[in-house]
């Protein structure tokens, strides 16, 4: 298995360098360095004599079945694309482990085919929407998405014009019956492996995600001649609820919350702030307690608007509900995890993942592996090659369970 780790790693080094920009990781959808990425993993897949195709949304996919095998199928992988100035693994890792896994299950002869995934698209980075390679596989590919427009004026469907691809066969890349399930193994993008020194986890669910921004408006004036008891002040008041926002999720068990942004008007340090307008971000493994934690937010902010005078709008901009994780799967998964000699450790993931788009079509499972120092989008992101050791012990685990499950 060591051998294994060290070339799936390899493999991310070699496709961080096919780049839009040089001495960066950048690779958007659809962009030439997506050609080579292709190119590289088209070799592998062939040479495990998969049959190989590019879907009209630029997804590469690798298909495998042992002879006398059902026509079932597990589907394994994850995305190729990258945010600017990227790491080598996020997304990427969870390609070359899944080249590795279709290995293993060869070579253990196990009765079960094999689709390898690709996903040509999930940061969202070009055209602003995210998941464009696994809404196609999803069926869920609305034909409003072709018309968006990159930061050049191009449009996805004249991206996937441009890759050689024909925008209308996009409904063809949308998965049947056949398939029976979906795995994404995933670097875990945050710091709770390694505070608990654990390599390996099951995923048991997406968090569910509110976005949206709090507008406090009071009134703009002097710095030097509005006493206090006068003042008006938004920004004083925009302050107030960012802690609120803060004592809030610290005391409910599994809330992140986060104010990144903070919009000031006049903008001067001599002048009282007439308006400030504060983002929120909100995510949760249950609906019920997130949107429990949206209202108690809001209305927490009125509560200060009223005592300072001021006025207050809330606009919500995203709902996005939690995505369970299939539970048979979530279990196949933590059971090959212990039966490989780690702890059976189960997670939720903050982030948004395929394996979430894919969970509306097909059951579908997570394993992330440990992030060290919880870097993630960044070229200090990567992985100890122990814990793609370990995820490999683990992969010939779930194959088995998941082989026997099929027949």
């Amino acid at each position: 298995m060591k051998a294994r780790a060290e070339r799936a790693i390899a493999e991310c080094r070699r496709i961080a360098a096919m780049t839009e920009e040089p001495g960066r990781t950048t690779r958007r959808f659809l962009t030439p360095p997506v050609r080579e990425v292709h190119a590289l993993l088209r070799d592998r897949m062939e040479k495990l004599g998969m049959s190989v195709r590019v879907d009209a949304v630029g997804n590469l996919r690798g298909l495998w079945f042992p002879e006398g095998a059902e026509t079932r199928r597990l589907m394994i992988g994850s995305h190729i694309d990258t945010v600017p100035d990227a790491g080598a693994f996020d997304g990427v890792l969870g390609v070359t482990v899944a080249l590795e896994w279709a290995e293993l299950a060869q070579q253990m002869r196990l009765p079960i085919g094999i689709e390898l995934v690709a996903f040509s698209e999930e940061e969202g980075v070009r055209f602003g929407v995210p998941f464009l390679g696994s809404r196609a596989m999803a069926g869920r590919f609305d034909e409003k998405l072709l018309g968006l427009h990159d930061a050049h004026g191009h449009t996805v469907a004249e991206a996937i014009h441009a890759f050689g691809l024909d925008a209308g066969e996009i409904h063809d890349a949308a998965i049947g019956p056949d398939a029976a399930a979906f795995v994404e193994i995933h670097i875990e993008q945050g710091p709770v492996l390694e505070a608990e020194n654990a390599p390996l986890a099951a995923v048991t669910a997406i968090v569910g995600q509110t976005r949206g921004s709090v507008l406090f408006k009071g009134h703009a004036n002097h710095a030097g001649t509005t006493p206090m008891p006068m003042r008006r002040d938004a920004l004083a008041g925009a302050a107030e609820w960012i802690l609120a926002v803060e004592q809030a999720a610290k005391r409910t068990d599994g809330l992140v919350a986060t104010t990144g942004r903070i919009a000031v008007t006049p903008d001067a340090s001599n002048a009282i702030a007439g308006e400030a307008r504060v983002s929120l971000d909100l995510r949760h493994a249950h609906d019920r307690v997130r949107l429990a934690a949206v209202d108690e937010l809001v209305a927490r902010a009125q509560t200060i608007a009223q005592r300072r005078g001021l006025e207050m709008q809330w606009t919500s901009l995203m709902n996005e509900p939690a995505v369970p994780m299939d539970e048979r799967l979530t279990a196949f998964m933590a059971d090959a995890i212990e039966a490989a000699g780690y702890p059976p450790r189960r997670i939720t993931s903050g982030a948004g993942h395929d394996a979430m788009v894919m969970a509306g079509r097909v059951p579908a499972a997570m394993l992330f592996i440990r992030s060290p120092g919880g870097i993630s989008h960044h070229p200090a992101e990567t992985v100890l090659e122990e814990d793609v050791e370990a995820a490999m012990e683990v992969g010939q685990r779930f194959l088995e369970r998941m082989a026997a499950s099929l027949r």
